[in-house]
């Protein structure tokens, strides 16, 4: 991924597809579980993209580490540093984590479609911040509002 908009074409697609393909699916033995996996870990990955382009932005090489089991609140923690108003976002980043260990520890529950939509919802809210963020310098400060972007001065 190389921009903010390619990350969030992909969340898109990625959103439209699963009502179509977990319902395509819930008849093979793996596909579910192969469908809703794969578009978690997906999800995760684009999330670290978003935070990743954060750090390249700011002269930084992302780190390959993890935290707490996970390279996306890594690269929070590596963006936080030096801009606490980036810490806006950490719940998002947690968020986004704790949809990925739901979908994935149980693939086959009844509400495993709607946790996907969130993930989606999550991984999207993620994107937007951090690219608001790179526009807004003080986005983030008092909430992840993105009102200096919509605000037309004065």
């Amino acid at each position: 991924m190389t921009s903010f908009q390619e990350i969030e074409a992909r969340i898109d697609q990625l959103g439209d597809s699963f009502g179509r393909h977990m319902a395509a699916l819930a008849a093979t033995a793996d596909g579910p579980e192969a469908t809703a996996s794969f578009a978690a870990e997906e999800l995760l990955r684009l999330g670290e993209a978003c935070l990743e382009l954060w750090l390249q932005a700011r002269g930084e090489e992302p780190t390959q580490g993890t935290k707490e089991g996970f390279r996306l609140l890594a690269l929070h923690r590596q963006g936080a540093k030096g801009d606490p108003s980036f810490n806006a976002c950490r719940e998002t980043c947690r968020e986004l984590a704790y949809h990925y260990n739901l979908v994935t520890t149980e693939p086959r529950h009844p509400e495993t479609e709607r946790r996907l939509k969130m993930a989606t919802m999550v991984a999207r809210h993620l994107c937007l911040f951090v690219s608001g963020k790179m526009q807004v310098a003080g986005l983030g400060e008092f909430c992840c509002s993105s009102r200096p972007l919509r605000s037309t001065g004065g």
